[in-house]
This record gives C-alpha cells, structure tokens and sequence, in this order.
C-alpha cells in the first residue's frame, strides 16, 4: 500500500430541495478541507442533511451553489462518464448495509471497482489479495457473503473501499449494524488501513465511539456544520 498525498476542498456548498409547501434548505453554504491521513466524523440529528453532503461530496448530487474539489478537480465540471471515471477512481464509499454482490466472493467483490470499467489488472489482483489479508479474512477468500458475519461483511466493504487507493473514503453509519465489539474491531481497523494509506477519511455516523475515533467531529445543524456542541458558530476545518 502506497501513502499519497490528497486534498479535499468544499467551498461554500449549499443545497435545497423544493416541496409543496416549502423549500427546505438542507445546506447552507457548508466549507471544510481535510489532507490526506486526516479523519472527520459528521453528527446530527436524522434528517439534517448528512447523507446529502455525503452524496454532494462523492459526486452523486450536484450541489446548488458552491464547489467541492478533491486534488483540484471538481467532479461537477466533468462530463457524466468522465465524472463516473473520477469517482470510481478517486472516492470509495462503505456503507451500512455494505452492498455486496451475494453471487461473488470476498475475492470478486473486493474486485469491482476495478471490473467496473474492464477487466482487474495483475497489480489490482495482488492489490486486493493485500487488503483481503489486511481485513483478516485471507482464508475467506474463495466465500461468499452469506457465509460471512456482519463484521466480516464490513471488512470486506472496506477492502472494496480501498481497492483503487482512493484520495477519499465516504462511509454512510459503517458501524451501524454491528454490536458494540464488533463495531469497535471496524472501527479500529479502518483508522489503521485509512491511516497507512493516507486516504482522506469522512464518516456520517449516530456513533459516539465512532466519533471519538476519528480526528475531528462536526455537527451538522440548521444546514450548517458547526464544531461539536457550539450553537454559535458554524467553522470548516482549515490545514
């Protein structure tokens, strides 16, 4: 595993969504940057609008206003195959559920992200034989996910995550269907393998301990993100 330096830089972000009654601003002009090697965890209450700044900040959802860039590129400014390209390359993404394909092996699904667009080359092959063993699950190769636990399961989500050596990691409540042991195993092992490969890490997440794993913890509240328990201000992080 290579350690590389990133760069994630969101500029004044802001999103709303329009409904019958109202439009609801979900985010309001929100800025961070985060280096490579740095982790942040994103509280709030359900429905504050978490999960759609981690869609604006994976390129899945266009923002209204403002600019997200990571390593100076800004995934909006690309066409839609180029930018399908960048985020495959550039961005992994856990989640909850951890979407693995049943049909495949650890191997196979640690692997997608390389077949996505083509076949897996030799290095990627060798690539995801390390991260497999990484995670601890190199006598687990050859199975399939339902005869995984569910902390194997996120294992093998991470590994995915990791495959293409990603300038950011986006993970959506990665401990949220784990028990408290468990949890605490992912946990700990995704700060290590983000942490040696130097990959930018963010987590939406309900967790305290979660949270107290990571580097820095923000709030976000009233569309805005806020250090942890400051009502007043709404700050970015800075390097």
């Amino acid at each position: 595993m290579t350690t590389q330096s990133h760069r994630l830089t969101v500029d004044q972000v802001a999103k709303a969504f329009v409904t019958p009654g109202e439009t609801l601003h979900v985010l309001r002009q929100v800025s961070l940057q985060l280096d490579g090697g740095q982790s942040l965890a994103i509280v709030g209450p359900s429905g504050s609008g978490k999960t759609t700044l981690l869609q604006i900040l994976g390129g899945l959802d266009q923002p209204d206003s403002g600019s997200v860039n990571i390593n100076e590129v800004n995934p909006y400014k690309l066409a839609e195959s180029q930018r399908a390209a960048f985020r495959n390359e550039s961005i992994g993404f856990i989640f909850q559920d951890h979407h693995l394909l049943p049909q495949l092996t650890v191997m196979e699904n640690v692997l997608i992200p390389a077949l996505a667009f083509g076949s897996a080359s030799q290095a990627q092959i060798t690539q995801a034989e390390s991260l497999v063993a990484a995670v601890g699950l190199a006598d687990r190769r050859t199975h399939l996910p339902s005869e995984l636990s569910g902390g194997q399961r996120e294992r093998v989500a991470i590994a995915r995550a990791l495959l293409m050596q990603p300038a950011v990691i986006l993970a959506d409540e990665p401990t949220g269907n784990l028990d408290q042991k468990t949890a605490g195993e992912v946990t700990d092992l995704l700060r290590t393998l983000q942490t040696e490969t130097g990959t930018i890490l963010i987590a939406v997440t309900h967790s305290t301990a979660l949270a107290k794993a990571m580097d820095e913890t923000m709030e976000l509240v009233d569309g805005q993100l806020r250090q942890l328990g400051d009502a007043n201000q709404a700050v970015g992080i800075a390097t």
